[in-house]
């Protein structure tokens, strides 16, 4: 069975209204964005999804797979909290190692405390915790009332066509499996929009996400290899590389891409995208 459904999601935390104070009404189009986002997945009835978060285990040169059975975050805002446990596939973020390896591609998977049982467990990152919050934290009381998750951390230090191969094998493993599989691209756009913010400003910031909104308008993933590097350099986005991915997954299962929402509500750029099978 392919990928069932996937999506590029932002992860600014001002999304979840727990984390949004007082201020809902700023980021109400990308919150709705991700509320259908949410819908789609859901009636997708996926049994696993897979992350691709900029925000995991960052290992120099080596993409990283999650292959501890749980996975746990929390997050604290002005109005409330927002926390969540999933249990995670072990034998499909295996065989995505095994795989992935076996393409010569850089992977290793990653564990953390016990071998097994409820103390094998990685911390959930905001990168994915913000997306699964709309896409499966909601479901249930426990973790095996909803989806199982696989988390990726995919690395900036090898080439792009490699992350493209890493998210196709991602879609070869997942038809393998027989298991229903949805995927998020969890990807905040460029980060140098604001001469306050952590990194500054640079004009390459509006220029990169306006490049970035128009592939996905016209669901072109195959132009993000052309984007400058220099460019990509200047307006410091967490997206490019689990797009990337998504293209890869692209390549095995085909999807047709819809653009929801854009904002710049301060230093960076919320994106919201939907992919459903083709045939489907």
């Amino acid at each position: 069975m392919p990928i069932v459904y996937a999506c590029i999601t932002p992860h600014g935390g001002e999304i979840l209204p727990e984390l949004a104070g007082d201020d809902l009404a700023t980021l109400a189009p990308t919150r709705a964005a991700m509320e259908e986002i949410g819908r789609r997945m859901t009636a997708a009835q996926p049994d696993v999804i897979v992350v691709a978060t900029p925000h995991s285990l960052r290992l120099e040169g080596y993409n990283a797979v999650v292959t501890a059975a749980y996975t746990e975050g929390r997050l604290e805002g002005p109005g409330g909290v927002v926390e969540a446990r999933f249990a995670c596939d072990r034998t499909l973020a295996r065989e995505i190692v095994r795989q992935t390896a076996a393409a010569g591609i850089p992977v290793v998977g990653c564990n953390y405390g016990a071998l097994d049982g409820p103390a094998s467990m990685i911390p959930l990152d905001w990168g994915a915790l913000i997306p699964l919050y709309f896409l499966g934290a909601r479901i249930g009381q426990s973790p095996e009332e909803r989806p199982q998750v696989v988390l990726v951390g995919p690395t900036r230090d090898i080439p792009l066509v490699q992350l493209a191969r890493f998210g196709q094998v991602i879609a070869e493993v997942a038809a393998l499996s027989g298991k229903r599989v949805g995927f998020v691209a969890s990807a905040d756009q460029a980060h140098a929009h604001d001469p306050n913010g952590p990194y500054g400003f640079d004009q390459a910031a509006a220029e990169y996400d306006a490049r970035v909104v128009d592939i996905v308008r016209r669901d072109r993933l195959e132009e993000l290899f052309t984007l400058p590097a220099d460019l990509v350099e200047r307006a410091k986005p967490d997206s490019l590389w689990q797009m990337i991915m998504l293209y890869g997954v692209e390549q095995h299962t085909s999807l047709r891409g819809e653009f929801l929402s854009y904002q710049v509500p301060s230093y960076f750029g919320m994106l919201c995208a939907s992919y459903t099978p083709a045939n489907g």
